[in-house]
């Protein structure tokens, strides 16, 4: 495009062609435009000029200018900069910042400015398209989009859009899943990530939100919010579980996703080339969530332990390998779906474990109190798991046990009381060999047997403890179940005494 030799109504025809085919708005063209003739104008009277170019947008005349600049003081610049008692020379009423323009004569560009010019307008239009490119798509992040292939390079596919490529990495494609040039494909935007070479977009048929984006455009209900989907969780290509829940009573969230026949939900399985989909209902209380996550499996028992984000689930003996599926699937996609870890025992292991634990809590009652097995039994059937809690129980309570005389409960309390004693004794005498000090102690974070675990693995002093991390002090204490807000707690308390003596 030699800009000296366009009539001026066609490079305003030019600007709106460009601006039309590129999608880039009109005004932007001119700016560039503009830049290039400056460009092209500074080639002609020498690059340390402050030349500048102006477009009339209605009748595409061009003006170019020599700008020189009022400044206070030395001119650093002679051919854009003028001191101002010169400039006063020029016009009294100038001061300084005010800017003298000197209307330029049309010139005849030449070849090379001309050349110099269209690289300038082509740089600019490719940059306000890549900067169009990437606003669109990065405000379609998270969104299906269709396209068609337009090459394979090492497993990655790369695919036209309007107005743009995107790429699908391999392992962001289904397992055994081939395309060829000029195929159609359906996938979701993951990323859109702006670069020197342009906008990158990357697309992915393996992301959960990929499906619970289909089963929104194949579920009017999803669509309309009726029905929410709370989760997804995928094995891609295989297998995967979605967790749904209905804001209209009289809608069953299942069977609107099934669809008539399966038809809905088998428009899904069909993108997906076969990746079987369990429809499960979403609920509140996470027991009844585990327990429908993991079906088809049926669940005899669950045991919740909140604190620890664990559940414990009990299973008919035939239906373990169903409840943890091939190579564990199914039980992986429960806690994906769930974020709940979930152990799975069998009605005869429970059974077991439970017989065991009876079993050892006796002897250690036996063993303690100096009773007969009798008593224990009966202790451990009550729920009593440590001679702590026996001690700490009041002797009213021991006494309503059936069996238990007022008596043998008050004989059962002391003798609880005086084997923790006897306990905190023979914990503090080791605690003190091993040089625990007496700081750890006040700390009262510690019981008397964690001191002692303490001090046999080194840890002895405040500023011991206050130079571990949380997931040391956790590795050291793993009976003592600390989560990690509480580890780091008592770290912070064990630092407390530097910042005073740093005061």
């Amino acid at each position: 495009m030699d800009i000296s030799t366009t009539p001026k109504l066609e490079l305003i025809q030019v600007a709106d062609v460009v601006a039309r085919d590129k999608g880039i708005d009109r005004e932007e063209v001119l700016i560039a435009m503009e830049q290039a003739t400056q460009k092209a104008g500074r080639s002609k009277y020498g690059p340390d000029h402050d030349i500048r170019a102006t477009i009339d947008r209605r009748t595409g005349d061009i003006t170019l200018k020599r700008c020189t600049t009022v400044v206070d003081g030395g001119v650093e610049d002679e051919s854009a900069e003028i001191t101002l008692d010169q400039a006063k020379k020029i016009d009294p009423e100038l001061k300084i910042g005010s800017v003298i323009e000197e209307q330029l004569p049309p010139i005849d560009f030449g070849r090379i400015a001309a050349q110099t010019a269209k690289q300038v307008i082509v740089q600019k239009v490719r940059e306000f398209e890549r900067k169009r490119q990437f606003q669109e798509y990065n405000s379609k992040a998270g969104e299906i989009i269709n396209g068609v292939v337009k090459r394979v390079e090492y497993g990655n596919v790369t695919v036209e859009i309007p107005r743009a490529e995107a790429v699908v990495r391999r392992d962001r494609l289904l397992p055994r899943e081939n395309f060829r040039q000029g195929d159609r494909i359906r996938a979701y935007i993951e990323n859109v990530r702006e670069e020197q070479r342009g906008p990158q977009i990357f697309l992915s048929r393996t992301h959960p939100e990929f499906m619970r984006k289909l089963f929104r455009q194949e579920v009017p209900e999803v669509y309309d919010g009726i029905i929410e989907i709370k989760a997804v969780a995928r094995d891609p290509g295989s297998r995967a579980k979605i967790a749904v829940q209905s804001y209209d009573t009289s809608i069953d969230p299942v069977g609107a996703c099934v669809g008539m026949r399966g038809s809905r939900v088998q428009a899904v399985v069909g993108e997906l080339h076969g990746e079987k989909i369990d429809i499960i209902p979403f609920s509140e209380d996470p027991a009844t969530f585990v327990v429908n996550a993991l079906a088809p499996a049926e669940v005899s028992k669950v045991v919740l332990d909140e604190d620890q984000g664990r559940i414990e689930v009990v299973v008919p003996n035939e239906q373990l390998s169903l409840a943890i599926g091939r190579r564990g699937q199914n039980v992986r996609l429960a806690f994906m779906l769930t974020g709940w870890d979930i152990d799975i025992l069998t009605d005869q292991e429970e059974s077991d474990r439970r017989r065991e634990e009876f079993r050892q809590r006796s002897e250690a009652f036996v063993s303690a109190l100096d009773v007969d097995e009798v008593i224990a039994g009966l202790l451990v059937t009550e729920g009593f798991t440590s001679v702590e809690e026996i001690a700490f129980t009041e002797v009213k309570n021991l006494a309503e046990i059936e069996g238990f005389e007022a008596d043998i409960a008050r004989e059962l309390h002391t003798r609880a009381s005086n084997f923790i004693e006897a306990e905190r004794r023979r914990y503090d005498e080791r605690r003190r060999e091993l040089g625990v000090t007496d700081q750890l102690v006040e700390l009262n974070a510690f019981t008397p047997t964690m001191l002692v675990v303490l001090g046999e693995n080194g840890i002895k002093t405040l500023d011991d403890v206050g130079d571990l991390a949380s997931d040391e002090l956790r590795e050291i204490l793993p009976d003592a179940e600390f989560d990690e807000n509480t580890a780091n707690q008592i770290i912070m308390s064990a630092r407390a005494h530097w910042f005073y003596e740093e005061k």
